[in-house]
């Protein structure tokens, strides 16, 4: 005798198995369409890259491929006796002309987050990015120059790079918890920093005033000094300079007629930039404050 229980659900019913091919079609209909749809919701937000997050990792791409080249066509030959000054030269100026171009990414990635729309990740992915670019890189070169050059001290060079260093990570660390003046940055940027050490080392000065000038730019990057952010008309200029010290490095790698002194000439130009802007900020913050008490006295007059 069969005994049933009550209590237990039936595992067929009078239209099951149409019920079962109603689904089934209604399965093969759709899942095709919603397996994309349900994937895309699946994925968080924050794992989504955007356009400017792909310039960004160009930007990290291109500080990563600086080290390389600096590693393999000049620190290398130099440890290994097989040093070619042509070969050192090309290296160098590809090494630079990367992180020119990781500069170009990190200007461009801003401009398009800020039209278009940025990830979750964004800030983050910039900030690493510029990590790699604008801070190991040229500290990597900054360390390798005083390896290779006949009047550096290793030690002395090696400390500067170290400085160079933290000096971004600390300016990339106060840039991402530090709310800043609107249209203004804290401290020389990443970029305008990096480019300015290498135009010290590659004027070929004295070891002492080329690692005393890398130091202040070190400090330059930390301090309060405010710079203009790259905006407008500006952003502009900051692309032609870029392209046309792209240049320079190009005349200068293939022993172009002039190519040295052109090349002298714009890093000097850059140097200059970097000491003048900072004086200018000063001069406009004293006489802003100046402004400020005379019309307060005035107000207390009145």
């Amino acid at each position: 005798m069969t005994v049933i229980d009550p209590d237990a659900q039936p595992t067929w019913a009078p239209g099951a198995e149409r019920t079962a091919e109603r689904d089934s079609d209604f399965a093969d209909d759709f899942a095709a369409d919603d397996f994309e749809d349900d994937a895309d919701d699946e994925m968080p937000l924050s794992t989504r890259l955007s356009i400017a997050d792909t310039l960004t990792l160009g930007n990290a791409t291109c500080g990563f491929m600086a080290v390389y080249f600096t590693t393999t066509g000049v620190l290398i030959p130099h440890l290994t006796g097989s040093e070619d000054g042509g070969m050192a030269r090309h290296s160098a100026a590809t090494a630079v002309v990367l992180m020119l171009m990781a500069a170009v990414f990190d200007l461009f990635d801003g401009l398009v987050a800020r039209k278009l729309r940025s990830s979750a990740m964004g800030a983050e992915l910039d900030n690493l990015s510029d990590l790699i670019s604008f801070g190991l890189a040229p500290a990597y070169f900054v360390a390798v120059w005083g390896m290779v050059a006949n009047d550096a001290n290793q030690r002395v060079s090696v400390v500067a790079a170290i400085v160079v260093l933290l000096a971004v990570v600390l300016r990339l660390a106060r840039f991402s918890c530090v709310p800043m003046r609107n249209g203004m940055f804290q401290g020389m940027p990443g970029p305008f920093g990096a480019l300015t050490v290498i135009s010290i080392v590659l004027l070929e000065l004295p070891f002492m005033p080329t690692a005393l000038g890398i130091l202040g730019v070190a400090w330059l990057m930390v301090s309060r000094v405010e710079y203009p952010k790259p905006r407008g008309r500006l952003a502009v200029a900051m692309l032609c300079w870029i392209v046309l010290s792209m240049g320079l490095l190009a005349s200068w790698a293939f022993d172009a007629p002039g190519g040295e002194l052109l090349l002298q000439t714009g890093c000097a130009l850059q140097v200059v930039l970097g000491a003048v802007i900072p004086l200018f900020a000063t001069a406009r913050r004293v006489n802003a404050f100046r402004d400020n008490r005379r019309e307060a006295r005035a107000a207390a007059q009145g």
